[in-house]
């Protein structure tokens, strides 16, 4: 299993070189920020370092980025060209806050290697755009960035070819809804409202099936369902955290139902605040689709710290859209990421209560038991062969589908409340 690499942050004071910038939004150079475009991406190939004696005794090649500024960056990850290239190594990051000018300590990038992506077989996998990537890091507004990347402790395996620095800027937060929700947010969080336009928190149990029949990719059997289908929660429309649909595929994938919900952290790191939240989830969407190739955001919802739910991959929320997000085990299941990393830090309760309150719905919708156990075929995912039959929790952890530490154990073990809890707003 691989372990998940914690972040942390101290602050250092250190002066900055300056060197030249390439500033590109996705693919082509541009000097400036096209003005009807939201955010944009440096992409900074990276070089050889200067050995230490460690490295020349094991003979690695540590590469990276000398410190230097860069033009104003809030998010950051690796990719590589070959998306079946395995970063067997550690990814280090330093970078400097524009609010103070003060230098980070040293952080930890998860390498990630492959077990959020779209199932092999898949046109999205196919489609020669995906590249090899880590996790992507949330550092809030940064101008410096160092970069330092080396092999496993006693490996000579080679560092994937064509590694490079993405650093994403989000762009501005959309206008605020002018009828935002009112009152404390999902799961009990008090004193914020989410920012942008919000679905309807008062629609009823028959405009929930209404709508997530109305595709034609989705049968529900409302009499049999209805009772323990849990109430629609609010969720934070793509629109209200301020996506930008030029970026993403206009098609829309749909799987033919939704038997399970896959929880994931983020492994951004828990140095957001709730009102930076769509902020984070515009730059992952940036980074899975300019940087690591994706048709869209991976995860087809996103949770904060405050509890407020978000919607992810574009398809309508009470859809089996096809996410991205655990790898072999797309298909018929549904991908919750919760923003942060809890693989040492305990996840907030209304973090854990929205996650209830999500399940209870989506997979009421499909008749789903959330406390029960579904099974799943996989379509390989390295942990399990391809065509194997799976038997699991309904509410799944990432790692029950893929050899990762994903969701954090922190978060892991906070599963069996939220399955109870979920069947519990479903009336069972």
């Amino acid at each position: 299993m691989r372990g998940y690499l914690a972040s942390s942050i101290s602050v250092a004071c250190a002066a900055a070189l300056a060197l030249p910038l390439t500033l590109t939004t996705g693919a082509a150079a541009a000097p400036h920020r096209a003005p009807d475009v939201p955010g944009s991406t440096q992409s900074l190939p990276l070089r050889s370092l200067a050995q230490t004696p460690s490295d020349r005794a094991r003979g690695a090649a540590p590469q990276g980025l000398p410190r230097r500024a860069v033009e104003p960056f809030s998010l950051l990850g690796l990719v590589w060209e070959n998306a079946a290239a395995e970063l067997d190594g550690t990814v280090e990051v330093r970078t400097r806050a524009v609010a103070t000018g003060a230098w980070t300590a040293w952080q930890q990038v998860e390498t990630h290697n492959g077990d959020h992506a779209a199932d092999p077989g898949t046109a999205e996998s196919e489609s020669g755009r995906v590249r090899g990537s880590t996790a992507p890091l949330w550092v809030g507004a940064s101008d410096g960035v160092e970069v330092r990347v080396r092999q496993a402790d006693g490996s000579t395996t080679e560092l994937p070819e064509g590694m490079r620095l993405e650093l994403v800027d989000p762009g501005d937060d959309p206008p605020a809804a002018g009828n935002g929700a009112q009152g404390p947010a999902p799961g009990g969080a008090t004193g914020r409202t989410p920012v942008g336009g919000l679905e309807i928190p008062e629609l009823n149990q028959l405009d929930t099936e209404a709508e997530a029949a109305a595709s034609g990719d989705l049968v529900v059997d409302a009499k049999a369902a209805k009772p323990y289908i849990g109430a629609r929660p609010r969720i934070v429309t793509r629109k209200g955290w301020g996506a930008d649909e030029s970026l993403r595929e206009k098609s829309f994938v749909y799987t033919s139902t939704v038997k399970a919900a896959f929880v994931h952290h983020s492994a951004t790191g828990n140095n957001y605040t709730c009102a930076q939240a769509p902020s984070v989830i515009r730059s992952m969407y940036r980074y899975h689709v300019k940087s690591s190739g994706w048709r869209d955001l991976g995860y087809n919802f996103a949770v904060d710290k405050c509890g407020n739910i978000y919607e992810g991959r574009a398809g309508g929320v009470a859809k089996p859209v096809l996410g991205a997000h655990t790898l072999g085990f797309n298909t018929k299941s549904t991908g919750i990421a919760v923003l942060g990393t809890y693989s040492s830090s305990n996840p907030p309760a209304a973090a854990v209560t929205a996650v209830a309150k999500l399940t209870a719905w989506k997979l009421g919708l499909h008749g789903i038991n959330p406390k029960g156990k579904v099974t799943l075929t996989s379509g390989g995912s390295g942990k399990y062969a391809k065509g194997k039959k799976v038997a699991m929790n309904a509410v799944a952890g990432h790692r029950d589908g893929f050899v990762t530490d994903c969701p954090g154990s922190r978060l892991y073990g906070k599963l069996g409340t939220i399955r109870s809890a979920s069947a519990s707003y479903q009336g069972r």
